[in-house]
């Protein structure tokens, strides 16, 4: 008897280590997830800023590349890389605030504004470094918009 409760015990604790384990993991691959598509985001603002600012050489082609691809990445969905229990108040691995999910409208609504101004920077990407800077500066508004009021701060 004792040990058929014990066999009992143990086999309802792995059933409830096994979940617990299974939705860490779905968490943590949509954290990781949105910050892969951060990371595409960085890489390509980092070569269109460079070139605005003068700190990489301006090659229109380049610029338009980069652009187009700044454009794509802003338009895939998003949706699944948010879940509930994904913010700094559950790990340490991300640095999105709880704001997002108390203000998911207003959230969404910078993604919204990053595709449009992604989409104009692509436009006129390839027409020289002065056209390059101005059409940043949407794609620097929505980013930044976001970041002031969604994400936590560098320590």
């Amino acid at each position: 008897m004792k040990f058929t409760r014990s066999l009992a015990l143990a086999a309802a604790a792995a059933l409830f280590a096994g979940a617990l384990p299974a939705q860490d993991q779905a968490t943590e691959a949509a954290i990781g997830a949105r910050q892969a598509h951060m990371n595409l985001y960085a890489h390509n603002l980092g070569i269109v800023g460079g070139m605005a600012r003068g700190n990489i050489p301006y090659d229109a082609e380049m610029a338009q590349t980069a652009a187009a691809d700044l454009a794509l990445v802003a338009q895939v969905s998003q949706q699944a890389y948010w879940p509930e229990g994904s913010s700094v108040e559950a790990t340490d691995e991300t640095r999105a605030l709880p704001a997002i999910w108390e203000n998911m409208e207003e959230f969404r609504g910078y993604a919204d504004q990053l595709v449009e101004a992604a989409m104009d920077l692509e436009s006129v990407a390839g027409d020289g470094q002065e056209a390059l800077g101005a059409g940043l500066q949407g794609v620097g508004q929505a980013c930044g918009g976001c970041h002031e009021d969604f994400r936590q701060e560098d320590e």
